[in-house]
């Protein structure tokens, strides 16, 4: 008797299902009259249902310092569905032109030097806007308004580019609903645009959506040894850098972020392995098609400061005080990042690394 392996997309699919076991959602009163929360609650029947004034207000969750406890338990088990009020893209001069609307935010990973943790609650479960059809409306209209890009910039040379994940990971949202795959099936109209997103999650359900070259995705990578320790609940870097051929081969864009980048005393020679690793895995259309961003580490020490509270092993890696220095942040707290000079040196040390183990690959932007 033959044993049935599992294909890729069934590993996918028992992999998420072991991220995100849904037993509670906390909604807003009207989702139920949006077809899709009407979808999500027939998704999970027997889930125990809260209805809150807003997804900003959930006591439970929102600056409830005790939740630091249960950080995993919450982000695996726990779901909010809201109507998204605000609709803005906000310009952007890096990963994208824009910022699209969220249809999301939080994240049922745990990547302990993620920003998002410190803007609403403390485990930040996932947040899905269930108003979809609204938010995609609103980009026709204001993809429409810009009309053809009038010349190329490091974003990209012909279209202008939004980002749809800025608050949260795309390929854990495709596990919720289709509001994923209904905005990478709009921008494949759009003739003037196209969407962006990073991910740290190997979802081979998105090589069905039919991109037709209108999608960038960005895979984030660091070295495996460091990931473990920091990219907590997320896929392999193995996982992550075999994905790209089979992404590109569906028709999507598919660059790299090499983000963050921690410096350690092998942090080099680290990150000469994850290179060549690359490099021995893409295929020749992969390669061809190739591009990357490199984002060092930036930290806070809020955040510092709950990660102390349920994984202080990744805060000797983030946390280094004597290579930092501080900067205010906008939304209050105090930033750290390498201190500017040392971090110069850095960065010229990998775009050279770059340039001699992956000379193919144009570097978009470093900093």
């Amino acid at each position: 008797m033959s044993l049935k392996i599992a294909t890729p997309q069934e590993q996918d699919r028992e992999a998420l299902n072991r991220l995100l076991n849904i037993q509670t959602i906390y909604y807003e009163p009207a989702v139920l009259e949006v077809p899709r929360g009407q979808e999500i609650f027939a998704q999970y029947p027997d889930t125990q249902r809260i209805e809150v004034e807003s997804h900003w207000q959930i006591p439970e969750l929102h600056g409830n310092e005790g939740a630091v406890e249960d950080w995993n338990r919450i982000k695996r088990s726990v779901l909010i569905l809201g109507v998204k009020k605000s609709l803005q893209a906000r310009p952007n001069s890096r990963s994208s032109d824009f910022i699209a609307p969220s249809h999301a935010n939080g994240c049922a990973m745990a990547c302990s030097y993620c920003y998002v943790a410190r803007r609403k609650g403390f485990a930040n479960p996932i947040t899905t806007f269930v108003n979809i059809e609204q938010i995609q409306r609103y980009l026709q209209r204001h993809t429409a308004k810009q009309g053809n890009k009038p010349e190329p910039n490091q974003v990209d040379p012909q279209y202008w580019v939004y980002e749809i994940g800025e608050n949260s990971d795309c390929s854990v949202d495709a596990a919720i609903c289709d509001n994923v795959k209904d905005i990478i099936q709009l921008f494949r109209t759009i003739p003037n645009a196209k969407a962006t997103f990073a991910t740290k999650r190997v979802n081979r359900e998105l090589l069905d959506y039919g991109p037709q070259g209108k999608t960038r995705i960005r895979f984030s990578l660091m070295p495996q040894s460091k990931a473990q320790i920091v990219d907590i609940r997320t896929s392999s870097i193995g996982d992550r850098i075999s994905a790209i051929n089979d992404f590109v081969e569906a028709g999507y864009e598919v660059h790299i972020n090499l983000a963050p980048v921690i410096y350690t005393d092998t942090w080099l020679t680290d990150y000469e392995e994850l290179l060549q690793q690359i490099d021995d895995t893409l295929s020749p259309q992969a390669k061809a098609q190739l591009k990357a961003e490199i984002i060092f580490l930036t930290h806070n020490d809020k955040l510092h400061e709950v990660n102390m509270g349920w994984h202080p092993q990744g805060e000797t890696l983030l946390w280094q005080p004597d290579l930092q220095e501080q900067k205010h942040s906008q939304t209050g707290g105090k930033n750290v990042r390498y201190k500017r000079g040392f971090k110069g040196t850095l960065v010229d040390a990998l775009t050279q690394l770059m340039q001699e183990r992956l000379p193919y690959c144009t570097i978009r932007y470093a900093f």
